[in-house]
């Protein structure tokens, strides 16, 4: 019987988690993905690049809201089988409180060890492609470098500033700065070109130019004018400013564990000074401690199965708990920050959710002393 009823309240706890997971991921992920269009409109990259970009920074949000979602089913579950009056049958029929928060302890391990296969595995890996693919893709929208009255410096040693665009897609009064011999067409490594008007081929490949000048900086110093009636200049495969290299959020959990103990230093984001192995500890702590909470909050929820209807603060105390679930959630990303100031901060930020897992389980243990054992 007690496995029937354990295997009734992970799937109640299952369907509010996976419910408050999905609502919560689609809103955030919609305002995250909306904030990336900035790929497309300002960076020129395709629809594919910003589509599969946005999808794999999905296991992020995940990652953040998969605590407070915990927090939110187990809260969810108490409430309703208090509600619909199951629990009261399950202590008549001789079921132990204790047995419950075991169970609901056990179920918030499974959260947590999902949480640390996202943060350790999945997250790092899945984040560094999306930024592999931001790369390796190529500029596709050029004509998103083309506003009217605007200095466009999307691509970078580049900027480009046109007057008008006319009806026919032909721009007018056109002036481009090239410092980092960006349109290989020029040549040199420092030019400018101004032009009467111009368009862009079918094939977004190539700027077509018409009366106007290059003046390049040749290497002596001295300028050199080139007059022409028509030019064309190449646009294939010059990249944006988005940045390429990966973060230390996307660097993989073993190049950073190798990169603490001084074993793989040339590693990017591997720098050993300081403030460097303050951020590389504080990453660290981020994937393997912030999961440590989960269990602790669980036990926090806990303490509602020791609610009773005949007192005055019993409809209060869902939102006692959940906001202390709350502040200690609140409290684990701020002090994560702090964490990697030194040996003894990581320390401790590892030993209190253990800390408290003891001390409030052993509380719930002396507090359902006297139910009935089963």
């Amino acid at each position: 019987m007690n496995k029937t009823i354990y295997k009734y309240l992970f799937l109640e706890f299952l369907r509010y988690f996976a419910a408050t997971l999905f609502a919560l991921a689609a809103v955030v992920w919609t305002v995250q993905a909306v904030n990336f269009l900035d790929l497309i409109t300002e960076d020129g990259h395709a629809f594919t690049v910003y589509f599969s970009y946005s999808f794999l920074t999905l296991s992020k949000v995940l990652t953040k809201l998969i605590p407070f979602c915990s927090l939110v089913a187990t809260v969810l579950t108490i409430i309703k089988l208090e509600k619909d009056n199951e629990l009261i049958a399950l202590w008549t029929s001789g079921l132990n409180k204790i047995n419950v928060v075991n169970h609901l302890l056990r179920v918030s391990v499974l959260i947590m060890l999902l949480q640390l296969f996202l943060t350790t595995a999945l997250n790092p890996k899945l984040l560094n492609l999306s930024r592999s693919l931001l790369k390796n893709s190529e500029l596709k929208f050029v004509s998103s470098m083309f506003k009217e009255k605007q200095f466009n410096d999307t691509v970078e040693g580049l900027t480009i500033f046109i007057d008008k665009k006319n009806e026919n897609n032909n721009y007018e009064n056109i002036f481009i700065r090239d410092d980092s011999a960006v349109l290989s067409s020029v040549g040199t490594k420092s030019s400018t070109i101004v032009a009467k008007s111009g368009y862009i081929s079918e094939d977004e490949n190539f700027l077509v130019l018409l009366d106007g000048n290059i003046q390049k900086l040749n290497p002596d110093g001295n300028i050199n004018i080139v007059k022409f009636e028509k030019t064309t200049l190449s646009l294939s495969g010059i990249n944006t400013k988005s940045i390429s290299k990966p973060k230390m959020q996307e660097t993989p959990t073993i190049d950073i564990l190798q990169c603490i103990e001084g074993r793989k230093i040339n590693v990017h984001n591997c720098n050993l000074t300081k403030r460097g192995l303050m951020d590389v500890k504080i990453e660290i702590n981020k994937r393997f401690g912030t999961p440590f909470f989960i269990p602790l909050i669980a036990l926090i929820c806990c303490f509602l199965l020791g609610s009773r209807k005949d007192k005055k603060i019993y409809n209060y105390n869902k939102y006692i708990y959940s906001f202390f679930g709350i502040m200690i959630l609140a409290a684990a990303e701020i002090s994560v920050r702090y964490s990697g100031i030194s040996w003894n901060h990581t320390a401790a930020y590892y030993l209190a959710p253990l800390g408290m897992i003891s001390l409030l389980y052993f509380i719930l243990i002396k507090k359902f002393k006297y139910e009935n054992l089963k």
